[in-house]
């Protein structure tokens, strides 16, 4: 059997990936399980996510349990922003904001807009031009809202790296506001409040809000000071969770507790706009039973926002004109707000076709350079002629692909006859790095540039292209491991085909809502029989797959890996299907390899590997220990850590006799275990 899957492996090109399955923790599985009356799976995933106490779990399940600090507590410029705007709508002097035209920021400049109108201000807003200006508050804007009169900027999703502009718009006796939440840089813009998630305590529930968040405490703090708070809280929660998904922010903290609360509002929204937008995507809301299990209504998912709803709002700001989007999310009447759906719809379309057609350049430029990824550890591609509103969805495709960080970028229209054109490119990185601190690390060569861990934009000169490459790679040597350059697919537990049934699915709505730091539940099952497998659509799998039972899978952006083997492992999410009018649960591929059962994989049992974890050496080995497998982890003092298959507890020493039990799903040993796994290919 081995030599066939071996044979198989030379014919068939599968996604290069590594796996981490989380280790079985049967006992607290099955007391959670019990006391929750959840099942086991469900059970593994908390404690995967740290949550292995009965309390923690109750307090998970049930977001609306915990005791929130009041924000004004936790930032520090909050009550300097209050007195700002209440006394500019007092005196009735001009607010002005300035945007971003991704979802984050036109979600946050409209519900910006709207409480402020609300709340009696005179306000007004710009959005800087993607493919003239890019991205943050320019000293154009400054001075055009100096012109017209305004006495208080206020930005959103931006900001915070504009010291120049800052410094002008305070020259001009303009007050600023900046509220943002992206990285903070060496020397911050002397305005007169700043409110930003990252200069607050690590520890504060509200440090993983996006700019949609900032703006929300902003706007409800405020109408809570001014007593006008009624009739705001609903349609300011539905543009919060608009934004707090598209921008991919993490569902922890307060984020997960508000936007649990605004996608049960979404179906029923009260915004013309998002009732539009619902209805030319053909969103439709589902049923989602809570922790006290008999209470049942209808909610969206993330998915709904991050997969149909985000992407129509993101793409007009990728491509089309932001106030597009302003006016779906501000206007009131149904008419205007439909126009405004079907041309978000229209714009849509058309950003995929972008997208399609870049993408498939891009890996076809991959494939012709034969670069080195091993070598590099970045990926770095730069070609005129594509439109910079789309390559960062193609940085996160090509990152899927090969496992890299990936900095892609085009040539400024304007600049593409001279010598030295100007590039203006995106950037999408992998766990193990951190596109910010790559960007800082390349100041030098660098025009503009922001972010954060996992993305990030950049502007440099042409004549630049091949330091900043270098020098990237420099940075990623220092950073990446040989053994982290593959996509990680992250696993909870092993299911057999008959636990997949709508019981589960439905008791997976207790984790909602999933996103980001918050990962909807990937299971695998081994020794999987693919029966039937076709392409459909633009390069997507459909297969019919068969172990004891049979189910129906898709697998997005597959049609490179056609046909795939007839037997392999298989990592997926569950989703419903429904098609003809018959409702079914199909599987989500996310993750594919052949077959690895340990008792006809003796290979492994032998095999030994080096590593370097944390700038440090280590060996790795796999061993029998009667029926068991063992890990076993040498660092360089001849210390060993040895851990059985499906244990919680492990042995540390530098023999057993004299060995310490200790935890290894505490991150230290966790985290050295999973390099140690990565480079013995398990």
């Amino acid at each position: 059997m081995e030599n066939k899957y071996h044979s198989e492996a030379k014919q068939q090109k599968l996604p290069n990936q590594r796996w981490l399955i989380h280790p079985e923790q049967p006992e607290t599985t099955q007391q959670l399980a019990k006391v929750l009356e959840i099942s086991p799976l469900i059970a593994q995933t908390l404690i995967n996510r740290h949550i292995s106490t009965i309390e923690q779990a109750q307090a998970f399940l049930d977001t609306e349990s915990i005791k929130l600090p009041p924000p004004i507590q936790e930032f520090p410029d909050l009550d300097i922003s209050l007195n700002l705007l209440q006394t500019t709508i007092s005196q009735n002097q001009k607010i002005a904001i300035c945007g971003d035209y991704d979802a984050d920021g036109m979600t946050s400049t409209a519900l910006l807009l709207r409480s402020l109108k609300h709340l009696g201000a005179k306000v007004d807003y710009a959005i800087p031009s993607r493919m003239q200006e890019g991205y943050g508050i320019n000293q154009r804007i400054v001075e055009e809202f100096h012109s017209e009169g305004v006495s208080l900027i206020l930005t959103v999703d931006n900001g915070i790296a504009a010291y120049q502009p800052i410094v002008k718009a305070r020259e001009l006796g303009l007050n600023v506001i900046i509220t943002d939440h992206h990285d903070i840089p060496t020397d911050l813009p002397p305005a007169n409040a700043i409110l930003n998630p990252k200069l607050i305590s690590e520890n504060s529930p509200y440090r993983g809000v996006a700019g949609v968040g900032v703006a929300y405490i902003l706007a409800v703090s405020l109408a809570q000071r001014l007593g006008k708070l009624q009739g705001l809280t609903k349609p300011l929660l539905e543009l919060f969770t608009l934004g707090t998904i598209a921008d991919l922010a993490p569902l922890t903290g307060v984020n997960r507790r508000w936007v649990k609360r605004g996608l049960q509002l979404l179906p029923h929204s009260q915004l013309a706009g998002v009732q539009a937008l619902i209805q030319v995507s053909g969103v439709k809301a589902r049923e989602q039973g809570n922790f006290q299990k008999n209470n049942h209504q209808k909610s969206l998912k993330p998915d709904d926002i991050g997969f149909r709803l985000g992407p129509r709002i993101n793409a007009v700001g990728r491509i089309a004109d932001p106030q597009i989007v302003i006016e779906l999310l501000t206007n009131d009447d149904m008419g205007i707000a439909l126009e405004r759906a079907m041309q978000c719809e229209q714009i849509n379309q058309r950003r995929q076709e972008l997208c399609q057609e870049i993408e498939q350049e891009a890996i076809a430029w991959c494939e012709s350079s034969q670069i080195n990824l091993q070598q590099e550890r970045v990926l770095v591609v730069v070609q005129p002629g594509w439109h910079h509103g789309v390559i960062g969805i193609v940085a996160s495709r090509l990152v899927e692909r090969y496992g890299v960080p990936v900095f892609i970028g085009s040539y400024e229209e304007e600049g593409e006859q001279d010598s030295a054109p100007t590039v203006r490119g995106s950037a999408r990185g992998i766990p193990e790095f951190h596109v910010f601190e790559a960007l800082q690390f390349c100041d030098d060569l660098l025009g503009k540039y922001g972010g954060h861990k996992a993305a990030g934009g950049f502007s440099l000169p042409g004549e630049n292209l091949d330091k900043f490459r270098s020098r990237l790679s420099q940075f990623a040597n220092q950073c990446l491991e040989i053994h982290h350059l593959k996509p990680l697919v992250t696993i909870d537990a092993e299911a057999e085909f008959k636990e997949l049934n709508f019981e589960l699915f439905h008791e997976i709505d207790l984790l909602h809502p999933c996103g980001i730091e918050n990962k909807a539940p990937v299971f695998w099952t081994p020794n999987v029989r693919v029966s039937e497998q076709k392409i459909i659509g633009k390069g997507h799998l459909k297969l019919t797959l068969i172990k004891a039972e049979i189910i129906q899978a898709i697998a997005w952006r597959w049609g490179d890996y056609f046909p795939l083997p007839s037997m392999v492992d298989i990592a997926y999410q569950l989703r419903e299907n429904t098609w003809n009018g018959q409702t079914n649960i199909q599987l989500e591929l996310v993750g594919i390899r052949l077959p690895r059962e340990i008792s006809n994989n003796q290979n492994n049992l032998s095999k030994k590997a080096e590593f370097s974890y944390s700038n440090r050496p280590y060996t790795c080995s796999i061993s029998q220990m009667g029926e068991v497998p063992e890990l076993r982890i040498r660092n360089s003092r001849g210390e060993v850590l040895a851990i059985k298959q499906g244990e919680r507890i492990g042995l540390l020493g530098k023999s057993r006799q004299n060995a310490k039990q200790v935890n290894v799903s505490e991150p230290q040993f966790f985290n050295l275990i999973k390099a140690a796994m990565s480079a013995l290919e398990i």
